[in-house]
């Protein structure tokens, strides 16, 4: 992510004692237990639904929206700072961490889905691509918000021009609107999803080892292809078992034709930046070599075989182990305490929200369900994603307003707000996966 704030860094060595008092942690004097490893200030379950409601108590603004629904840059006062937006990531793992809370804390709160029925909203009404080309009506990667309905790209995205987005954001908005249909059952939510696939499915070209099914970005009007390499496979891979599990078997298809890459391209491609094909995935990145690496989609598609287990792949435990050693090789940061946090890419290596959050929950998963990797025994991994979810208690304000980089001992540059998709959206739905782990829901 392109960082917006002075951020200063201190990191303090293995001498540090729990008697050193003055010790902080993001925005928390710092709680550590009697073998010197960091506990949370406040239990994680608390400290999320405090997160979640401070985001329920966000203003309505432009055009009957929560703030954050039209803001990817929103300060801790929920003030849009920056007309930038991410609207089908953004909106589209917000309705997913939405959907996953209301089911965890038991669908109480009527108000978490009218939440992530307001991000769904924007995405169908104000969030679209121009009614023509190979993307008609098809969900942004960025935007202006200035404009209701967008007008043009942004982010990175507008520089290759005004109607380019990037066709797997399309795969995790209708994987998000087919989740909140099957709460709701509001018919269009689903029509979405069932157009995105369509729109995907009819896009879909051949793939190898340098080419994915979908080039990382596309004018969605005029067809113009940049880039062949795209990381992000799993969502596009969950929206159509999604669909097919709703009885529309048309994706089967494009669906095989998909995991048949994933599992023979993508999954066993090496590790380095000419191979790998875990690259081509943020808006705000411009890679013309196809070698940024990224964990976030490495990582997300270890939860879905951690998910799905053998029902999805037979090798699904091999496969976890190599997806998971990918990552932490490449982006695995230890700080004080005995804590692991996760990088976000090979161009921007902090622990941005969504990438760390990844790390805690899917860690705890995998351990959960059995799991050890290279470096790391079942007891070990188990610890390794505890700790990290205790770190990230402390980018949780007082009154649950987060921080979207998550990092900082001893540090005045622990910023309230931020990307909103660091700091809640990408986020509560690997704290929900976490939780339910932790209770031995594997």
């Amino acid at each position: 992510m392109f960082n917006y704030f002075p951020v200063v860094f201190v990191v303090i060595g293995a001498s540090l004692t729990l008697g050193q008092n003055a010790t902080t942690v993001g925005f928390h004097p710092a709680v550590v237990a009697d073998d010197g490893t960091l506990l949370p200030w406040k239990p994680l379950a608390d400290v999320l639904d405090m997160e979640m409601d401070w985001y329920l108590a966000c203003p309505i603004g432009e055009h009957g929206y929560p703030v954050y629904a039209y803001s990817t840059f929103m300060n801790g006062t929920y003030q849009t700072y920056n007309t930038m937006i991410i609207p089908a990531m953004q909106l589209g793992m917000g309705i997913i961490s939405y959907v996953k809370y209301w089911h965890f804390t038991g669908q109480q709160n009527a108000k978490v889905i009218v939440a992530a029925r307001s991000m769904a909203e924007y995405l169908i009404k104000e969030a679209l691509s121009p009614d023509a080309g190979p993307y008609p009506r098809f969900p942004r990667s960025s935007g202006i918000n200035t404009f209701f309905p967008l007008q043009t790209s942004g982010v990175a995205d507008i520089q290759f021009g005004p109607q380019v987005l990037e066709p797997d954001k399309g795969g995790i908005a209708g994987y998000a609107l087919g989740l909140l249909f099957n709460v709701t059952r509001e018919r269009r939510y689903l029509d979405q999803a069932l157009h995105y696939a369509e729109r995907l499915t009819a896009n879909m070209r051949p793939a190898n080892a340098t080419h994915a099914p979908w080039q990382f970005r596309v004018d969605s009007v005029n067809g113009t292809g940049y880039y062949q390499k795209n990381g992000n496979s799993v969502y596009p891979l969950r929206l159509f078992d999604l669909l097919i599990e709703l009885g529309h078997t048309e994706f089967q298809g494009a669906r095989d034709n998909l995991w048949a890459w994933i599992l023979n391209y993508q999954i066993p491609s090496e590790s380095d930046q000419k191979s790998s094909l875990w690259v081509n995935f943020f808006e705000d990145q411009i890679d013309a070599t196809e070698s940024n690496r990224v964990s976030w989609a490495p990582m997300e598609m270890a939860r879905y075989l951690i998910e799905k287990k053998a029902a999805l792949d037979p090798n699904w435990f091999n496969h976890t182990q190599r997806l998971l050693n990918f990552s932490l090789s490449l982006f695995g940061l230890e700080r004080p305490f005995g804590v692991t946090i996760m990088g976000e890419q090979d161009h921007d290596g902090k622990p941005w929200g969504g990438a760390n959050s990844k790390l805690g929950s899917i860690a705890t998963k995998f351990a959960c369900a059995g799991g050890f990797l290279e470096n790391y025994t079942n007891e070990e991994l188990s610890r390794l994603g505890k700790l990290n979810l205790n770190w990230i208690t402390y980018f949780r304000d007082s009154d649950g307003c987060p921080a979207a980089l998550e990092d900082g001992v001893n540090s005045t540059s622990v910023h309230r707000g931020g990307w909103q998709e660091d700091c809640h959206t990408d986020v509560v739905h690997s704290l929900v996966d976490a939780l339910r782990a932790l209770d031995g829901d594997c």
